[in-house]
């Protein structure tokens, strides 16, 4: 795909780095779910809220081949991807055809407002720069309705307040502390509920994180 010389050159490098590994990614990430329990606990607490708070779409954001997307629904929430990379949603719609996904940016997400029930950002935030994701995280509010919960999950830092990058095996990342994101979910207007940090697996290099918040007006 062109680069849009309206868009950052950093976004245009992040959809062409996942585009050229899209099939390695996808064999990758398979059947991790499998042996990620802590994974599947807050996945299943997001997914019971979002029942519990009525009918109502999910947006996972940054879906890559569709694993996430097909565990929610799975899970009983009607959810749809969204990706920066066609050649993920390629993949994704042919392993899982009964579900929707699209190719589109988390910075202009064609949604309309109030119009999903939840919103999952699964590392999907990490290559954004960080002077960026306030207004993603403003983004994500305008389409969640109110009552509605958004969950993510993301590198952590050990310490407080920071945002250091990474050399990430795809392409620049960017690890947070879990009360900086926190505090820019709140200035976003969001309730933060729920934050979990969990030591690194044998297989991973940092402390991983969870955010869950809801919209409460």
């Amino acid at each position: 795909m062109v680069g849009n010389r309206n868009v950052p050159t950093d976004v245009d490098i992040t959809r062409n780095a996942y585009d050229d590994i899209a099939g390695v990614y996808t064999e990758f990430v398979k059947g991790h779910l499998d042996r990620a329990p802590h994974d599947r606990a807050m996945l299943a607490v997001f997914a019971e809220l979002v029942r519990a708070n009525g009918s109502g779409a999910v947006a996972d954001i940054g879906c890559g081949p569709g694993r996430m997307t097909a565990h929610l629904h799975s899970l009983g929430v009607p959810t749809f991807g969204i990706d920066l990379s066609p050649e993920m949603i390629a993949i994704a719609r042919q392993q899982y055809p009964e579900l929707s996904f699209e190719e589109g940016s988390m910075e202009q997400l064609a949604l309309g407002d109030a119009s999903v029930r939840g919103l999952v950002a699964w590392y999907s935030l990490i290559h954004l720069p960080p002077e960026r994701v306030p207004d993603v995280l403003n983004e994500f509010y305008r389409v969640l309705e109110v009552e509605g919960h958004a969950l993510l999950a993301f590198f952590a830092t050990h310490a407080p307040d920071t945002v250091e990058p990474f050399d990430h095996k795809v392409t620049r990342a960017y690890r947070w502390s879990v009360e900086r994101l926190a505090a820019l979910l709140r200035d976003a207007g969001f309730t933060v509920h729920t934050r979990m940090i969990r030591e690194p697996a044998p297989d991973e290099r940092f402390q991983q994180a969870y955010l869950l918040v809801s919209k409460l007006r």
